[in-house]
């Protein structure tokens, strides 16, 4: 899922390509995708793009007379730009944005179709398509202490809750982490002040600099590809590769469709965390450290 350094570079992107350009039309070739009925898509039309913003995982584009349109991109959703007559890819369609400028392509990859598109009308119902996390890039060590001792969770659940932290997903959760030497399974109830210090520096640091990387990567044009696993990442995505830092081997827990990457020599202290699935197949034989892993 597109998190905050990808967001942020999308929106720039849309900011300099859309911004004070009309709105043609919007082609809808999947109707799942729309998943509001009121103000009509049409309303929209011939409307000028006032500004773009960011809201937690969503990209608003605002219109003249206070309308929005609202894009979740989900897991697998991507944005795609075309300059006027150039050549359009061939990707599957889920929503086309054209403008005098060019044109605005949503596609989704896989077969399970979550990504949406909101059509909203004033600030108040654009307030409502935003989960409440703060913005970790604007918070004082203060306001994240509070916010992430809010909830009793596990360090990788706060992180990722978009009701408690804006923009940040499973994979920069991983990063953030790994950067401040944390288990991704610490409970924010026994997060000493010390820890969350680290923490809140190491969020604001990483997301950072990420942006700045993923900027660069673009090098002023239509950012294309955007991913969870990025070359340079110090554990996401990174199983069994040596820790940048200790060189021992990264960690994983798979859960569902995700997994959490760590190092367990800079992070745990040595301790291997349970994986649901192989620790239960496994029992007695699942390795409690990464010294017995490495004896293995």
């Amino acid at each position: 899922m597109p998190e905050l350094p990808d967001l942020t570079v999308y929106v720039e992107a849309l900011e300099q390509r859309i911004v004070g350009e009309r709105l043609e039309r919007v082609l809808i070739p999947s109707p799942f995708v729309l998943r509001t009925v009121a103000p009509p898509i049409e309303s929209m039309y011939g409307r000028r793009v006032s500004e773009v913003r960011r809201i937690g995982k969503r990209i608003a584009i605002g219109l003249e007379g206070s309308l929005w349109l609202v894009l979740h991109l989900m897991v697998a959703g991507r944005l795609h730009w075309f300059d006027r007559d150039a050549p359009r890819g061939k990707r599957a369609v889920l929503a086309r944005l054209d403008f005098a400028s060019g044109t605005l392509t949503l596609t989704e990859a896989g077969t399970q179709r979550r990504a949406s598109l909101h059509v909203v009308e004033g600030e108040e119902a654009l307030r409502s398509q935003d989960p409440g996390g703060i913005d970790v890039l604007a918070s004082t060590l203060a306001q994240f202490a509070a916010r992430l001792r809010s909830e009793n969770h596990t360090l990788k659940r706060a992180l990722t809750d978009p009701r408690l932290f804006s923009g940040i997903g499973n994979a920069y959760s991983d990063e953030i982490l790994h950067a401040a030497r944390l288990s991704p399974v610490l409970l924010t109830g026994r997060t000493d002040d010390a820890a969350v210090a680290s923490l809140h520096a190491a969020a604001r640091t990483q997301l950072k600099q990420w942006t700045d990387r993923l900027r660069q990567l673009a090098a002023g044009e239509f950012p294309e590809k955007v991913s969870a696993f990025r070359a340079g990442m110090a554990v996401h995505g990174r199983f069994r590769e040596p820790c940048p830092v200790c060189g021992a081997p990264v960690q994983r827990i798979r859960y569902a469709a995700n997994e959490t990457n760590y190092c367990a020599r800079c992070q745990t202290g040595g301790r291997l965390l349970a994986d649901r699935a192989l620790s239960r197949l496994l029992k007695d034989d699942w390795p409690r450290s990464l010294e017995a892993l490495e004896r293995d």
